[in-house]
């Protein structure tokens, strides 16, 4: 059965009764990826008119540092070296202006003494 609820598509299957809901061009969005051994991971929220940035390390070395970058439409946003926990987490915010059309956000993490990682995302 299709039902069509403002511009939201929704799919029920009546045997299981499993809803599922298909989410808008502008949903939030998170890419993640693997560098030095750790798990990073790049989060845009919709908020306040705006985007909610957050960048996120996990299974980083205990207190080992990292730079981390977050850019917005190609310019630096935030760039800080951080030092992971001691259960080698880390963890870097940023709120940044919705601009006209899309808007690109970039990620660059580099472990001391390392090679650098990164991944990009785009929202509406």
């Amino acid at each position: 059965m299709k039902k069509f609820i403002a511009g939201t598509t929704l799919l029920a299957a009546a045997a299981g009764g499993t809803v599922a809901l298909a989410a808008p061009a502008s949903a939030d969005v998170e890419r993640r990826g693997t560098c030095a051994g750790a798990t990073y991971e790049l989060n845009v929220d919709r908020e306040r008119g705006g985007w909610d940035v957050d960048a996120d390390i996990e299974g980083a070395r205990a207190f080992s540092e990292w730079k981390v970058t977050i850019r917005h439409e190609g310019k630096v946003a935030v760039s800080r070296t951080l030092k992971a926990d001691d259960e080698g987490e880390l963890d870097l915010d940023t709120f940044r202006r919705n601009t006209a059309g899309k808007d690109v956000f970039k990620l660059t993490v580099t472990p001391a003494g390392g090679s650098s990682c990164s991944t990009k995302l785009t929202v509406r």
